[in-house]
């Protein structure tokens, strides 16, 4: 399989059968399943909005100098969440953390990076950057939503890149990917394919992304656009870079840890170039 390309197209979302009682298992069957009206307003009263649209209340950008930068520039622009480096083109990067640290949780987001940027969605992150990263690598040899082992060794599930696909003026009009890999390489216990990822991810334009995160070793869920990306099992996971560290893993993260978004440091993000985020939402499962 080789130059997988995409048009730009919209998808419908999907609701999710809201309840905090289910195991993992069910709650990853249920995803997919329509509601009724009183399920739905019962989904709708367990959420919790991490971004108010009009502040960085609740958020906080790392307090010491990481391996990306000091913190990078986050600003509220029209009720959209953004994030650049600081200042542009400069190199200089960072994350933006919630306050709240979560365990168990159920989060919703819409994304709209800039093409070329590497960003990422961190998962039960810490101050010091370490997390497991939901990548938004939106940039040629990128990937969006599979995982990447952020301060924690590095490991990756990524199932193929990402590349720009231009026409004969040079501009761009869509995705291709390369580098195509089967889940069980990579220790994944689903992926996407590379077709259903290109036709399901719209370029400029806003992207619906769901993350299910159950389990001390976390069972991990990614969909985009109601697509199921790719599923991560920390349990049983035979990703070499993870599976010899998932202790140091365990211990370094611990049970509970922010979720945070990131601008990277270093050269490659382009001068004037945002992340874009919205409509962040999150309800805990005990």
């Amino acid at each position: 399989m080789k130059g997988v390309v995409m048009e730009r197209k919209t998808f419908d979302r999907r609701r999710f059968l809201s309840t905090t009682s289910l195991t993992s298992a069910a709650l990853l069957s249920q995803y997919f399943s329509s509601t009724t009206s009183s399920a739905a307003q019962e989904e709708s009263s367990s959420w919790i909005s991490l971004f108010d649209g009009k502040s960085l209340n609740g958020w906080h950008i790392n307090p010491k100098k990481i391996g990306h930068g000091t913190g990078g520039n986050w600003q509220v622009e029209d009720g959209i969440l953004t994030g650049e480096q600081d200042p542009p083109g400069s190199g200089n990067g960072g994350i933006l953390l919630t306050d709240r640290k979560f365990g168990d949780f159920e989060l919703k987001l819409d994304i709209k990076p800039d093409w070329g940027v590497c960003s990422g969605l961190f998962l039960r992150g810490n101050d010091e950057g370490q997390c497991i990263q939901v990548m938004v690598d939106y940039h040629n040899n990128g990937n969006v939503g599979h995982f990447y082992g952020e301060g924690t060794f590095g490991w990756n599930t990524r199932c193929f890149d990402i590349n720009e696909r231009l026409d004969e003026k040079g501009m761009m009009v869509g995705l291709q990917t390369d580098k195509h890999k089967t889940a069980a390489e990579v220790g994944l216990v689903h992926s996407c394919t590379p077709e259903e990822f290109v036709e399901a991810y719209k370029v400029d334009d806003w992207n619906s992304v769901r993350v299910l995160c159950l389990g001390e070793l976390p069972h991990i869920t990614t969909w985009i656009n109601g697509l199921k990306v790719c599923e991560f099992d920390g349990k049983t996971s035979s990703n070499e870079g993870y599976a010899k560290n998932k202790e140091a893993i365990r211990e370094r993260l611990g049970r509970e840890g922010s979720i945070a978004v990131q601008v990277h440091g270093g050269g490659g993000w382009p001068k004037g170039a945002k992340c874009r985020w919205k409509n962040i939402e999150i309800r805990s499962i005990d």
